[in-house]
């Protein structure tokens, strides 16, 4: 039995307030992984992103998201994620600790437009590139 609450989908869109937010934060983004229930047959994870970047990626593969992002930051692009807090994985510690800005979210988000919050806390991590 696992003791993180397990989702049928990975599917769940940000809150508009947050999205709005980072928008006026940080201008115009460009989102590589849009919500839709088959988010892989864009192959974002296999091209390049834009200079400016909103990455809420399908959690059950957030991993591979941070590592393109951080590769895309290397190449001196914007790249902002909303993940759950996940200070335990070898993901965090090989590519967000001491890589990127990290901010902790008050509260727990309620996606989708739920009623419900999230079971698990949620952060902003920001690879700044040039920005």
């Amino acid at each position: 039995m696992s003791y993180i609450n397990k989702s049928k989908t990975d599917v769940w869109s940000t809150p508009p307030d947050l999205l709005q937010a980072l928008k006026e934060e940080f201008g115009e983004l460009y989102d590589p992984c849009p919500v839709c229930e088959d988010f892989r047959m864009f192959d974002a994870l296999g091209s390049s992103w834009a200079e400016k970047n909103f990455i809420n990626p399908p959690y059950s593969e957030w991993a591979k998201w941070v590592k393109k992002g951080y590769e895309e930051s290397l190449k001196g692009k914007l790249c902002i994620f909303l993940l759950p807090v996940r200070t335990d994985t070898q993901a965090f510690h090989d590519y967000i600790i001491d890589q990127a800005e990290i901010r902790f979210l008050k509260g727990r988000l309620k996606f989708g437009g739920g009623k419900q919050p999230a079971p698990f806390p949620s952060m902003l991590v920001i690879y700044r590139g040039r920005y």
